[in-house]
């Protein structure tokens, strides 16, 4: 197969990567706290395959990155809402670890237990938050309480390079290789949400375009192989 089929294949395998990551983004517009990814094209050399075809450049899903602009927050009404405005992540224990997410749709188990939509505890700054009986509310310190008693202070952290970190799933989020920084003043709102920062028209927009850049490089390979090798094949069998 000549060299500039491998480089439209490596274009068009990029652009399903591309695609997928749309798709996702899509997908959780409605998610709580989601933050989107952006992605990048690079090069990748191909020194296995023989010196006539050392000079081609193969295309690769290069680096990705959190998108981490704030998404809208808006009232719901809810007590165990909880919303973060600027920088900062809550905490939270999750199996392989502790993890953080903006995503405040917080629940409480049996045990008075503050957990997240997936059942992981919430931390404060001295370990799992507990509530006991009457109504939650947090203060714009996260301060959380319950009826008139303290249930703890909510562990919000922030980090250096935020858009480095990995997400898992739609909500949690992992930061490899980076300390957490507990935020100083945080500002928590009660009864409120913040939403996913991926904007539908957006990503239709991005997706239409990718679509078009895969149609076009699909047509390149059937150029090539069906037009220009296939006169290279009639015209050396001619002589």
């Amino acid at each position: 197969m000549p060299g500039s089929q491998y480089i439209a294949l490596s274009g068009m395998r990029s652009r399903l990567d591309q695609l997928d990551r749309v798709a996702t983004d899509i997908a959780n517009a409605g998610t709580a706290g989601y933050k989107s990814q952006r992605s990048s094209d690079a090069e990748a050399d191909r020194p296995q395959f023989e010196s006539m075809l050392a000079s081609a450049i193969d295309v690769t899903t290069g680096s990705q990155r959190l998108d981490t602009r704030p998404g809208t927050i808006t009232p719901t009404g809810r007590d165990l809402d909880f919303a973060l405005e600027g920088n900062g992540f809550f905490s939270v224990q999750a199996p392989a670890g502790v993890r953080y997410t903006r995503n405040g749709h917080f629940g409480v188990r049996a045990d008075g237990s503050l957990i997240t939509e997936d059942g992981y505890p919430v931390l404060g700054t001295n370990g799992p938050l507990k509530l006991g009986p009457g109504k939650v509310s947090v203060d714009s310190s996260g301060v959380v309480r319950a009826g008139e008693a303290t249930a703890g202070q909510l562990a919000i952290v922030s980090f250096d390079d935020p858009g480095a970190m990995t997400r898992e799933g739609a909500s949690l989020l992992r930061a490899d290789n980076q300390a957490p920084k507990p935020v100083a003043q945080p500002t928590v709102y009660g009864g409120t949400l913040e939403q996913s920062n991926a904007s539908i028209v957006d990503r239709i927009a991005e997706m239409t375009s990718v679509s078009r850049s895969f149609e076009a490089l699909q047509k390149a390979v059937s150029l090539v192989m069906n037009d220009i090798d296939g006169r290279a094949i009639d015209t050396l069998g001619r002589r």
